[in-house]
């Protein structure tokens, strides 16, 4: 189902203005993610979708070339999976999924049929007759999702649905979800506040950010080429290097760096897997603290930048800290981006 949304604005009583005039077109079976920090306005644009909040006049919501924005949630047909899953404890595996189905009077045999379509898709053969209390977080999750398909709705609408689980879990649920949505095929927007989630399930990222989006594209793209400094730091942990520029040169507390082409008024930002530990580099900096990750090291490091750098160094062993060390950073890894206002 394509998804068109024009003009979609929020305004709560008292002026708040939670979501600026946006539009976005979303692809039928196509995932898209709203990403960005509490408060950007990325919940209310889900629930205005949903039909949960009234968008403020002059707002078009439509489905496959319907117009739905007067429309209840009741009657749009979207499926939703919230954060706390919002699950019957009193019912069994089974129940929670069919509990939809029964409240759309189906006949039993298409109810039967639908459940085991999705338990089997979402892989809970074994657990179907459980009680959803006695199931791992994970499971739970797959049965939220579960529930909210068995209906076959239009759009598929996810609200941090991997927050409530701890890290380790939240990593290899993240790879499930990506693989159950695109087996399901349905259009879907889901929300999070984590880069590393938006960027494995989506097809295309919607970077939100003080009530608009600031840039949306697939995640190589927006990874690649940010369009802003908000962007850059919010998609790779971009991190801006403040000095003076002078032509193609950036001059540092640490030392001078060149740039890959003219910048004056404009920001320049460098990622932490783009920072060399050398022997003649050109940047000078001390070594605060190391952090050991398994895979390589985290490198706190002062004097290069105003403000302190990370480097990610791979190797057997890394720099003590107090030490003394020489940066480089290839110019064509700099990101050179459009100086932003301070508010």
């Amino acid at each position: 189902m394509t998804l068109t949304l024009t003009n979609i604005a929020k305004t709560f009583p008292g002026g708040t203005k939670a979501l600026l005039p946006t539009d976005l077109e979303i692809a039928k079976g196509e995932i898209v993610s709203l990403l960005g920090p509490s408060g950007c306005g990325k919940s209310t644009l889900l629930r205005i979708v949903a039909g949960l909040e009234t968008p403020d006049p002059g707002a078009k919501i439509v489905f496959d070339g319907e117009n739905v924005t007067q429309q209840s949630v009741e009657t749009r047909k979207i499926g939703m999976v919230f954060q706390s899953y919002a699950l019957f404890p009193n019912m069994s595996v089974r129940g929670n999924i069919g509990y939809g189905l029964k409240m759309q009077k189906l006949p039993r045999a298409e109810i039967d049929a639908r459940l085991e379509e999705v338990i089997a898709l979402c892989r809970l053969e074994a657990y179907a007759d459980r009680a959803v209390t006695a199931l791992s977080g994970g499971q739970r999750q797959r049965v939220a999702l579960a529930r909210a398909m068995a209906p076959r709705p239009r759009v598929l609408l996810l609200d941090e649905p991997l927050s409530a689980l701890d890290a380790a879990l939240r990593g290899q649920l993240r790879d499930e979800l990506a693989i159950l949505l695109r087996q399901f095929g349905i259009t879907a927007i889901f929300v999070t506040h984590d880069q590393d989630e938006a960027m494995a399930i989506a097809d295309r990222v919607a970077v939100m950010s003080q009530g608009e989006v600031a840039q949306i594209g697939t995640p190589e793209a927006l990874y690649r080429n940010p369009a802003t400094g908000f962007v850059a730091r919010f998609v790779g942990n971009a991190m801006p290097l403040s000095g003076r520029i002078h032509a193609d040169q950036l001059h540092l507390p640490g030392g001078v760096l060149a740039l890959p082409r003219h910048a004056e008024g404009h920001d320049v930002l460098v990622r932490a897997e783009d920072i060399r530990i050398t022997a003649q580099g050109p940047i000078t900096a001390h070594v605060e603290t190391v952090t050991f990750l398994g895979t390589h090291y985290r490198i706190a490091l002062a004097g290069a930048s105003d403000a302190p750098l990370f480097a990610l160094h791979t190797g057997l062993s890394a720099p003590a800290p107090g030490a003394e060390v020489r940066l480089s950073i290839a110019p064509e890894a700099l990101l050179i981006l459009p100086r932003e206002v301070s508010a």
